[in-house]
């Protein structure tokens, strides 16, 4: 029996996420499996993958073949590089010690990328929100000065409206008085 490591899409339209998991290769996308591995989101920035390293490696190790999206999952994750290690661990060209030292090196530094991309992803927000707010701070400052420039017109001409009723006011009683 054939066994891929592969993607199992759930999620709804629009919103997929995947299952990670090892099937038998006749097997539909999303149907029968044997294992779950674990989960990929790729509609957070950046994606989420969430995976049993373990239980990956040792699917591996049997014999599994990850299709071309998983393969790039996994090498993201490590588990193609602690496959090979433990390859050098079976050969003797490594010792257990040396394999351990070197996965958790490679963690590390991949751990200080991530965090470099998640604080560029941060830096960039802050970046586009201030930009946003300066825009619309400019916007809403025109808008103040039309309504000003617009309210000084219609105040004078009430004004002389106010100056020519009183001016009225008076001829009119005069009129009145003349009768």
């Amino acid at each position: 029996m054939p066994v891929k490591i592969r993607l199992q899409r759930h999620g709804k339209k629009g919103k997929p996420f995947y299952w990670i998991v090892a099937a038998d290769a006749r097997a539909k996308r999303d149907g029968k499996f044997l294992e779950k591995l674990g989960i990929y989101n790729p509609n957070t920035n950046p994606a989420t993958i969430d995976l049993k390293l373990d239980n990956a490696v040792q699917w591996l190790q049997n014999g599994a073949q990850p299709t071309d999206t998983a393969r790039a999952i996994l090498s993201y994750k490590g588990v193609l590089l602690k496959h090979h290690l433990l390859g050098g661990l079976r050969k003797g060209a490594l010792t257990e010690e040396q394999v351990e030292e070197k996965f958790n090196a490679w963690l590390e530094e991949k751990e200080k990328t991530v965090a470099a991309k998640v604080g560029g992803l941060d830096k960039a927000k802050a970046e586009a929100r201030a930009a946003a707010l300066k825009a619309e701070k400019e916007v809403n400052d025109k808008r103040a000065l039309a309504a000003a420039e617009a309210a000084l017109p219609e105040a004078a001409e009430g004004e002389a409206a106010a100056e020519a009723t009183t001016e009225e006011a008076p001829a009119t009683e005069a009129s009145t008085e003349k009768e």
